[in-house]
């Protein structure tokens, strides 16, 4: 699945929307609280869990919209919430989040920034508890989400603190590690922020998948899906969008090794642009035990050669 891709007035106002909540924070350093953040916008946080039937009947039971319950028949909305995987819920009338308890905690902290997203977005509200067919439509869907992600990860990254950070370095994984460390969050999450926001006009692109190696594939490996992700910088996408994820993991899949854990490897590979023109590209494959992480980074015209083949 490709990064959706917003507007430049889509990004300002929904970068006017974060700027408003870090000022209010003051001066945050990394890793930013989320319990300050709930506190300045005076949001609340619950837990349910899809494991624990009387607890998810119980928290479904109360929520309430409007001073309504919601529903009545809770049971629907449960399984609703089984059938979907949601990873959390975000009540605009209450202002309230919910997190699915039975995830890992880290991966609550991107959920969590995720819905404070729906919640700073102002059209966002209005369209949560609209019943139009536009606001049904997958499209619309997709947009939404792929604007909460941006405003989570503008929050977590604390704006330009990121980009500032990320692009004082050379490019590369360990890099990518150390700043999900310094800012307290997952090595995915980090990445995709890396690419979109610290290329300094540069193609990137990353890819997130299962294993590589043909010999660590999992037994539900989909060949004709083999990307969780695929991120693209926007040179990236302007110049490389015509790439397919298939052609990318065959590329990568070809220096990786067969380890159980760490780096995979990494090779220069040759990638042809819009043009048919090649380019070389430095790519390195990082394996965190659940998924791979594969970084690519263009670094100059090839004159000479032939692109991956496939490619």
């Amino acid at each position: 699945m490709r990064n959706v891709s917003l507007g430049h007035r889509t990004i300002a106002d929904i970068d006017g929307q974060v700027a408003k909540v870090l000022r209010g924070l003051g001066n945050s350093e990394p890793p930013l609280d989320l319990r300050i953040v709930r506190d300045l916008l005076k949001l609340d946080r619950g837990y349910y869990s899809t494991t624990d039937d009387s607890l998810l009947r119980e928290t479904l039971s109360r929520m309430k919209v409007a001073g309504r319950q919601v529903l009545l028949r809770p049971t629907i909305l449960r399984d609703a919430v089984r059938s979907l995987s949601l990873k959390a819920l975000y009540l605009p009338d209450q202002k309230r989040i919910l997190l699915d308890q039975d995830l890992p905690a880290l991966k609550h902290r991107w959920n969590e920034a995720h819905e404070i997203g729906h919640d700073i977005i102002p059209w966002h509200v209005g369209m949560m508890l609209g019943d139009t067919e536009q606001t049904l439509t997958p499209a619309c869907h997709e947009v939404m989400e792929a604007e909460a992600n941006y405003a989570a990860g503008q929050i977590l990254f604390l704006a330009e603190r990121f980009a500032a950070e990320a692009t004082a370095s050379a490019p590369s994984l360990g890099l990518v590690r150390n700043l999900s460390k310094a800012f307290g969050n997952t090595m995915t999450s980090t990445l995709w922020r890396f690419v979109e926001q610290a290329h300094g006009g540069r193609p990137i692109v990353a890819l997130v998948t299962g294993h590589p190696h043909p010999a660590r594939r999992k037994a539900d490996f989909d060949a004709a899906n083999p990307c969780r992700y695929c991120v693209e910088s926007p040179p990236f996408r302007e110049r490389f969008g015509g790439l397919k994820e298939t052609d990318l993991f065959a590329a990568i899949a070809g220096y990786c090794g067969s380890q159980s854990g760490g780096s995979l490897g990494q090779s220069e590979i040759i990638l042809p642009d819009r043009n048919g023109d090649p380019h070389l590209f430095g790519f390195e494959t990082f394996f965190n035990r659940h998924e791979a992480l594969t970084l690519g980074l263009w670094l100059k015209p090839h004159a000479r050669g032939r692109a991956v083949q496939g490619l």
